[in-house]
């Protein structure tokens, strides 16, 4: 028998299997996924009993439209193919559809649930559209009929506005970035709304509008943004992360676009309200102005002066009633006074008289030369008028009359 190398070995192994098993369709469960930076997938396939190694290189990898996630059922198309260096065999994978569903949905739900979870559909961050827009961007194909659809909407509804189309591909797998990079260059315009959207078509043909690239552009921008992407049924990615989702591209222009003829009947309203409240404000201002007319006049300092000269005409009668009053009384009472006033007075000198000649008897009673008699005289000490008993014995005091003074001493003291 020939002996052959490791190396031919495999090498025979390899033509083996790559010839027997060119094309293969393996249904398994994904485990121990790995993202290299190279752009490759490498990953097991497995199921109750068996693994299987598999690789999915980068050119095909791009071309995945959701993402590979650990325990996912799918089935894979590819060729067996040996690798030589270690003799270890692995499936190389041209596609990967999910196994019970279709790939393109798949990724549509993995996505929506992504940008979900980081926010981009937080309604309080959803930006208001102007009432009446005076300038709009339309991000769509030239040569579709949506646009022409939004058009004759708009010119029919609001002739007041300009139009901007941005012509891209709404279609393709070059249709995303060119959606995406029309969105940041509208957004730098000053546009008062951008609108994007296509006519209806298949999942595939609306694909576009599911890319993750189109839904970061819509969430970055600074404009409000209107999804209008095929029909009421067709619901994409931009739909829920732009500022308002309508159902059809037409639909979005009557979304945005005030009616003229109701805007006529509108500003008819207005006129009529504002003539009814200008009238109102007529009136009242009217009122407020005659009752300030009348509390000024009643507050007036004219109205004050008027007052107190009143109130001084007033008090100066007043005055002049209680004069005279007083003076009548007053003179009365002088008539009483004239008739009184001699008997008063001569009883009054009457009784003056009387009291001097009590007083001329006291002074006469009181006199000095008056008070000397025989056996009597004036005791003082220490030059004071004292009275006899207030004297002890060996005091010193005097005896004085009116002629002599002597002096002596108590040597002894009896009460009588």
């Amino acid at each position: 028998m020939h002996t052959l190398s490791v190396s031919a070995l495999n090498e025979q192994i390899k033509t083996l299997l790559e010839t027997t098993f060119s094309r293969v369709l393996v249904e398994g469960e994904l485990s121990r996924i790995t993202f290299h930076n190279s752009g490759h997938i490498y990953f097991t396939l497995k199921d109750s009993s068996s693994t299987l190694k598999a690789v999915m290189f980068r050119g095909n990898a791009s071309k995945l439209k959701f993402q590979l996630q650990e325990g996912q059922k799918v089935i894979l198309d590819g060729a067996i193919t040996l690798y030589k260096p270690r003799g270890e065999y692995q499936i190389n994978c041209f596609s990967i559809q999910p196994s019970g569903q279709g790939a393109l949905a798949l990724a549509y739900e993995q996505l929506k649930q992504k940008l979900s979870d980081k926010g981009y559909f937080a309604s309080e961050i959803k930006k208001q559209l102007p009432k009446f827009p005076k300038k709009i961007a339309l991000i769509t194909s030239a040569t579709g009929a949506a646009l022409q659809d939004m058009l004759r909407v708009a010119n029919s509804r609001y002739r007041a506005l300009e139009i901007d189309v941005y012509d891209v591909l709404v279609q393709g797998e070059s249709a995303a970035p060119a959606i995406a990079n029309a969105i940041f260059v509208s957004d730098t315009k000053a546009y008062d709304i951008i609108v994007i959207g296509r006519g209806g078509g298949s999942i595939e043909d609306l694909w576009a509008f599911n890319e993750e690239i189109v839904a970061d552009a819509i969430f970055e921008a600074k404009t409000p943004i209107v999804s209008a992407v095929g029909h009421e049924i067709d619901w994409v990615i931009s739909d829920f992360v732009s500022d308002l989702r309508a159902p059809t591209p037409s639909a979005a222009m009557q979304m945005c676009l005030p009616d003229t003829n109701e805007l006529y009947q509108y500003l008819d309203s207005l006129s009529v309200q504002f003539t009814q409240i200008l009238s109102q404000k007529i009136f009242n201002s009217q009122q407020e102005l005659s009752h300030l007319l009348n509390s000024y006049a009643q507050h007036s300092i004219e109205k004050k002066i008027t007052q107190k000269s009143q109130e001084v005409k007033q008090l100066k009668e007043s005055f002049y009633q209680t004069i005279m009053f007083k003076m009548q009384n007053f003179s009365k009472e002088i008539e009483s006074v004239k008739v009184r006033f001699p008997n008063v007075i001569d009883s009054k000198i009457a009784i003056a008289q009387n009291q001097v000649l009590i007083l001329q008897n006291m002074l006469e009673s009181n006199h000095p030369k008056l008070r000397s008699k025989k056996g009597f005289a004036q005791i003082s000490k220490d030059s004071k008028v004292i009275d006899i008993a207030s004297l002890h014995v060996d005091d010193i005091f005097d005896l004085m009359s009116d002629e002599v003074v002597v002096s002596a001493k108590v040597l002894k003291r009896n009460k009588i």
